[in-house]
């Protein structure tokens, strides 16, 4: 069977969207894996754990340093060594750019927001969401390797353990790719962001919140809930939220247990995002905000005075002792 190359991050820590890949990939082929940084033991034991038959790591500074143009360079090689039935990749921000720039650079053709993936007779057949998910079509790559963005949330992750092979490869950088090197890394600890695609409680802003500075109102409303604070594309943009932080289509895709939407209008990119939340509870100033049509729970205001009133209750009702519920009869 031919090679179906799926793209992984480097680290012990394989994510859930990589093993949701390499599923995926045991239905086109023989799933390799083209690594993202060293082969230690754990990355190895965890992708051959999902039937990863051979992995490429690639080891050299471009990697860390330019992460989208290294991975662009890698898979570049790889295809055209090995001439794959597929090449799978996350879907979000960076995944689709690398996919699109592969699909370049090879002369291919590429499907973004595939959430399904079968063999066909001719190559493989990607489900694709459309139109934040109000329709879903079949289709197919009419030229040269299929290179599919994969959103992986929707694949069910199933292991088929296999020993990999490990085959270290070099890849000519080009100068372009080469001319910034690493020369310090910030450090990571307690301070770090939380993940926002895992999060149980997300509150987002939007351009509703009116100015970066009260745009601090969404931050302190998470931390109060216990959550993460994340944003709208046009919050991005105006720079109040870091890019990480982004929830949409394009952006990262979540399913939290409960998801607070402050100023936030309702883009079909953004509902696309966060519709699959447990729990929505919007405020927004504009009664006919298309966010309100997902809504469980809609508020109709300004949200620089409802959401003071509910960081307050949320104090008020945290300082509250606790009552004890046990029979005065059993005293």
């Amino acid at each position: 069977m031919s090679e179906v190359l799926v793209l992984a991050e480097g680290g012990a820590a394989v994510s859930r969207a990589t093993c949701a890949l390499l599923t995926v990939a045991r239905r086109l082929g023989t799933p390799a894996v083209a690594l993202g940084g060293p082969a230690d033991p754990a990355s190895t034991t965890l992708l051959g754990e999902f039937g990863a038959a051979t992995i490429y790591p690639v080891v050299a500074p471009e990697v860390d340093a330019h992460p989208v143009a290294a991975r662009v360079e890698m898979l570049v090689e790889l295809a055209r060594r090995s001439s794959p039935a597929a090449i799978l990749i996350a879907s979000g921000r960076d995944g689709l750019e690398i996919a699109g720039r592969v699909a370049v650079r090879l002369d291919a053709g590429v499907l973004s927001d595939v959430i399904d993936v079968t063999a066909g007779p001719d190559g493989p057949v990607a489900v694709q969401s459309v139109q934040g998910g109000a329709y879903l079509v079949e289709s197919s790559v009419a030229r040269g390797v299929p290179i599919l963005a994969v959103r992986t949330e929707h694949v069910t992750v199933v292991p088929a353990p296999v020993i990999p092979v490990v085959c270290p490869m070099r890849v000519a950088f080009p100068s372009s790719v080469r001319a910034v090197r690493t020369v310090s890394r910030p450090a990571t600890g307690p301070t770090r962001p939380r993940e926002l695609a895992t999060a149980a409680v997300i509150v987002a802003g939007g351009r509703g919140i009116g100015s970066g500075e009260a745009f601090d109102l969404v931050r302190q409303l998470a931390a109060a809930l216990g959550g993460v604070a994340g944003g709208s594309h046009a919050a991005t943009e105006l720079g109040w939220c870091p890019r990480e932080a982004q929830v949409d289509q394009v952006g990262t895709i979540v399913h939290p247990s409960l998801y607070l939407a402050l100023g936030v209008s309702g883009s079909l990119r953004h509902r696309a995002g966060m519709r699959g939340a447990s729990t929505i509870v919007a405020i927004d100033s504009d009664p006919a905000a298309p966010i309100f049509e997902l809504s469980d729970l809609g508020v109709v205001g300004d949200v620089h005075e409802v959401v003071p009133e509910l960081l307050a209750e949320i104090r008020r009702r945290k300082a509250q002792p606790i009552i004890s519920t046990t029979d005065v009869s059993e005293a």
